[in-house]
């Protein structure tokens, strides 16, 4: 039995080496480099550092972004006008089938694309 008091023995001193290793780094005092910026009334506060080249990849996708936006409205935009077109070519095309109608013709059929567009 004298064994196993001696192999705790080891295990608790073990133990305590690790954790006054640990205590020692944690109550240590940081180099002034590793120290949080300061307010002007005293308190720490975090500071982010982030590198320049970080930076310009940050602005690199913010003009790319802004050249989408841009890019985006102008389609929007064209889109706009193309519907209002297609409404207007559906309401061309259904007046003159209905003057074909008033003369006894047959009226054209009306296009599945313009279908949507349709006021009516």
């Amino acid at each position: 039995m004298s064994g196993d008091g001696t192999v705790l023995g080891v295990v608790i001193a073990v133990v305590g080496a690790i954790a006054s290793i640990l205590v020692a780094r944690i109550s240590a005092p940081r180099p002034v480099g590793d120290r949080p910026a300061e307010d002007d009334d005293g308190r720490d506060t975090p500071e982010l550092r982030v590198s320049p080249e970080i930076w310009q990849r940050f602005a690199v996708l913010e003009a790319k972004v802004d050249h989408l936006t841009e890019l985006v409205e102008q389609k929007k935009e064209e889109v706009t006008r193309l519907e209002r077109l297609l409404r207007s070519a559906m309401r061309i095309i259904r007046r003159a089938n209905r003057r074909l109608v008033a003369r006894q013709e047959t009226p054209e059929e009306i296009p599945r694309e313009l279908v949507p567009y349709s006021i009516d």
